[in-house]
């Protein structure tokens, strides 16, 4: 699978806090007990890096930058190289974190007990034996574990803005996304989107809490939040706010343009079930109602264009050009963590060659679910995208 050719230029990815991702998977995990790892699976990642990942198995151009230090960071870099993504790291003498998901395919029952021993007989009430295998729940579920990251130095952070500022030059876009390091201002993002919007190169920041709120300032080409994210990063004030809703006038104006929504994050969980609409337009009000405030008010503060995954509820996008929300057909059954990301790598792509929304929020959405269906993040299953994507639903949402 390849991306057009439209757009061309290196597409840039921030991961600041890089990690090395560790994802075990075991059958019936027993939080209380000793359990078997049917596979591990060890790899750089970060949510830039996870972007990265996507776009290059879709054709484009990347660079990987952010900061890297210590074992975890250098096990991380090969990685990378070994993956063949081009990587300009930026060293710091902390170490990198380690992130562990735990996925397991078949799990128990919510306060059901595990299986009893290989070989044990009958129960002591004669009713099973003690290794019969207890009733699986209808899909599988992923924990996920992360460390804070490293301490970053100022000066760490000026050599990093360096390297930023030049390789700026060569970029058609930029993707700022995850979480900020210990040591990192809560607005350092909105400066990277600013520096690069004063190069002329549009970017997107997908965040959560301060470097969300404090991202609008740099004017962002787009801002990807989740529904939850979204609702942490706004105070109430700021929902009552008279101009806190999509109207008339952009980022240019001081005032956001005409908003709408779109989906893809909606396939973060649940079972496939065809016949099963994860989202009906129409459906969800409150939830639509809210993301519409919600953008409303990021992009009266800077932001031209605001995606929010809605989950079930499918995703909305609040643009200049109008306000679209993308519904799935069904919901994909498998690990989460790397669907946003996934769904972050297809909003790039429509961004860099100029798609249509509507056509832009369809890729980005099926691009999430096949997400889902692949083992690991940074991956994503070809069969789900070419199944999903003819069945996603786009459709206009009014003011």
């Amino acid at each position: 699978m390849s991306s057009s050719a439209a757009g061309s230029g290196t597409i840039l990815t921030v991961t600041l806090n890089l990690a090395l991702d560790v994802t075990y998977v075991a059958d019936g995990v027993d939080w209380d007990g000793v359990n078997r790892v049917r596979s591990v699976h060890r790899r750089a990642g970060g949510k830039g890096v996870n972007v990265a990942r996507v776009l290059a198995a879709l054709g484009r151009d990347v660079l990987v930058t952010g900061l890297a230090g210590g074992p975890n960071g250098r096990a991380a870099e090969a990685d990378l190289s070994a993956a063949g993504l081009p990587a300009a790291l930026t060293p710091i003498a902390a170490e990198s974190r380690a992130t562990l998901a735990v996925c397991d395919p078949a799990p128990l029952p919510y306060g059901a007990a595990p299986a009893g021993p290989v070989g044990g007989g009958p129960a002591s009430d004669g009713t099973a034996p003690e290794d019969a295998a207890p009733a699986r729940t209808a899909g599988p579920r992923t924990a996920l574990f992360n460390e804070p990251g490293p301490v970053v130095t100022e000066a760490e952070l000026d050599d990093f803005l360096r390297g930023y500022d030049r390789r700026l030059g060569d970029a058609a876009a930029v993707v700022i996304s995850g979480s900020l390091p210990p040591g990192v201002p809560a607005g350092f993002y909105a400066e990277l989107a600013a520096r690069a919007r004063g190069r002329g190169v549009p970017a997107i920041v997908d965040a959560d809490g301060e470097p969300l709120r404090a991202a609008p300032a740099g004017r962002p080409a787009v801002l990807k939040p989740n529904a939850e994210e979204l609702a942490r990063a706004l105070s109430a004030a700021d929902l009552r706010a008279p101009d806190g809703a999509p109207e008339t006038g952009g980022p240019e104006s001081g005032g956001p343009e005409s908003g709408g929504p779109e989906s893809g994050g909606a396939q973060a969980g649940g079972s496939e079930t065809r016949g099963t609409p994860a989202g009906v337009p129409g459906a969800g009000h409150a939830p639509i109602t809210d993301a519409l405030a919600g953008a409303g008010v990021l992009r009266r503060d800077g932001a031209e264009s605001v995606v929010v995954s809605l989950g079930a509820d499918g995703l909305l996008a609040v643009t200049p050009e109008g306000a679209w929300r993308a519904a799935m057909p069904y919901r994909v059954a498998g690990n989460p963590t790397g669907a946003g990301d996934a769904l972050v790598a297809g909003l790039a792509l429509g961004l860099v060659e100029g798609t249509p929304w509507p056509d832009r929020l369809r890729r980005a959405a099926a691009l999430g679910a096949a997400a889902v269906a692949a083992p690991v993040a940074g991956d994503f299953d070809e069969e789900t995208f070419r199944r999903v994507l003819p069945g996603i639903r786009v459709d206009p949402v009014g003011p």
